[in-house]
Parts: C-alpha cells; structure tokens; sequence
C-alpha cells in the first residue's frame, strides 16, 4: 500500500484527538468550469489530485481481492449501507406513473425531491459529531450522485459524484484507510444496485452515452477497480468475460463480472455490437493491462471532458485551488 498516496485524503490521526470544528470553514460547493479553457484549471486543482490518489489508493487496495473475501466494516460503513438502504426504500415508496413515454419516469422527480429535502440530516448522521459542521458541504455531492431530476438520466459525472462524497467522507476523517475494502466492496457496491434500480424503475437515460463506443451506458469505476481485483488471477483472463457461464459462476466475486451480466440482461443481441469496447478490452492478454488502460481512459473519455467536469462542483473539501507540489 502507498502511504504516501493515501495520507493525502485518510488523516493520520484518530477521529478521538480531532477537537471540533470551529476554525474550519467549510462551503457550499459550486460550479467552476464553465468554459472549456477552465479544464486546465481542474486538471492542475488540488480536487482533481485528491480525486484521482483517492481512486488509484481504492485500486490498488482492491487489488486480487474477492468481493467476498474477509475485511473491516467500520460503523460509518454501517452507517452508509443505512443511508443508502434508505434511498433504495423510498423507490419502493415511489413507483412509477404511466405516462405516455416509455424513458424517463416522472416519478424519479418525487423521489429525488425526497433527497433533495432529507440529504443534509442523512449525511449529517454518518458524520461523527465533531464533524457535522461538514454536513451541508458534502451532501451536495450526494445529491449530485444518483442523476439529474431535470434530465432524468444518468452517467459517468453522477458516479464521479459518488467517488467525490466518499473522497470527502475520508477527508473529514468519517472513513479511514481501514475502511478501504469496505468503500469499494460494500459501499460502493452498494450503490451500483441502487443506481440499478433506480435505472430500472424509472427507465433512467445514459447521460452524454457515446453509445456502442462507450464503456457502458452509466459505470465507468467498476470496471477499474474490477479489473484490478482480477490482476495475477490464476486462471481468469480478459477472454473470460465474455463467456456467460464465467460471468454466471463467478459475478459474486468479481464487480467487473457483476457489471457485464447487468449488461448482459439490459442488453440484446451480440455483446460485440452492443458493447464494442468492451468486447476489445476482451482481446487485450493481461488484467494488469487492462486496468492500467482503463485509468488512462477514465482520464480521457471522463475526467478530461468539459461535458462532464462542467457539472463537477468544488468546496473546501474538494478545492479548485492549485495543487500543493
């Protein structure tokens, strides 16, 4: 494990010594890029270097690791797998209406106005209680992780939200570098079944998909961090994963199995037309070639385009400031 890396957003101190609050400020985070000449700016922010160490630390933590295979649950963990339990629960609460367009369901307007109301009271009880004053600042990024209410879609801008709320649940300190296993493995996990059903039920649209010549139409992540448990597997390689029988046996333990049977079951026809890229990252020989390739498209297709980074939103916690060299 990189200490190095990962002293950047997990604090060396335990959450006992941390006095409250007082002097931090934290602040309601908004939009900086709002032309594509101010990508240089994110590219060179101290957000965009958390954010990446934050997912290359979880990549390398994940490394050869089985879903299940035995690790820590801390109690924010609990705490989170609660919080989303909550959301999953009020989809129940929501079901879709009939309306005479078959995408985008209404309904999912009700159920985010729902999280729009509770997500500062549902952050602030994962927080410890010396760290509340945190609340408001982060919830924005839970509210920006599960789609777009005007829109009604969903995509790789919203996941990125995701992996922003847990960056800056370890900045505070609420997540520790023990709970690595656990933020991929649980709680990210997690997530991805809610943000199924929740494109399920409400027949949620890919945002900004690029279609066949995308990844997948909402999930970029999974695949990283998939790939990545899969580095020096005895006998799985790339080839594997296109073969159901594999994905059927053994998507429990591999996320990147568990996101090509969603897609196997989203999706019709040859897995070679519907999902091409995939499909070539299949002939590539070594997963540790895979992963390496996946993070430098991950930059590439997601990170580094205006489209989505447009909607990306920067506090205290998450800054546009320069990068400390």
């Amino acid at each position: 494990m990189d200490q190095m890396m990962s002293t950047w957003f997990f604090p060396a101190s335990s959450p006992e010594d941390e006095a409250p609050d007082a002097g931090t400020a934290y602040i309601i985070p908004k939009k900086e890029i709002s032309m594509v000449p101010d990508m240089g700016k994110w590219k060179r922010s101290q957000a965009y270097a958390d954010y990446m160490g934050f997912i290359l630390t979880l990549n390398e933590g994940v490394k050869g690791k089985k879903l299940t295979c035995e690790y820590e649950v801390s109690e924010t963990v609990e705490k989170l797998l609660g919080l989303l339990g909550t959301l999953d629960r009020w989809i129940n609460e929501t079901p879709p209406v009939d309306q005479p367009s078959r995408f985008g369901n209404k309904a999912y307007r009700t159920w985010f106005s729902k999280l729009e109301q509770e997500a500062e009271a549902l952050v602030a009880a994962v927080l410890p209680a010396e760290k509340a004053a945190a609340a408001p600042e982060i919830a924005v990024y839970l509210k920006e992780a599960v789609g777009n209410p005007t829109r009604i879609d969903y995509g790789t801008g919203h996941e990125a939200a995701f992996a922003a709320f847990l960056c800056c649940l370890c900045k505070v300190g609420a997540l520790r570098i023990s709970d690595q296993l656990a933020i991929v493995f649980k709680v990210f996990n997690r997530y991805l079944q809610l943000m199924r059903k929740l494109q399920r039920t409400y027949r949620m649209e890919p945002a900004g998909s690029q279609g066949v010549w995308g990844l997948d139409d909402f999930q970029f992540l999974p695949f990283i961090w998939g790939s990545s448990q899969f580095i020096d597997h005895p006998t799985l390689e790339p080839r594997h994963f296109i073969d159901e029988r594999v994905v059927n046996e053994q998507h429990q333990d591999y996320m990147f199995l568990d996101c090509i049977q969603f897609i196997n079951e989203m999706k019709t026809g040859p897995f070679a037309e519907h999902s091409n890229q995939l499909w070539n990252i299949s002939a590539v020989p070594s997963w540790s070639k895979v992963n390496q390739g996946l993070i430098r498209m991950y930059k590439a297709e997601c990170l580094e385009k205006f489209p989505v980074i447009q909607h990306f939103k920067f506090g205290s916690l998450l800054s546009i400031q320069p990068a400390k060299p």
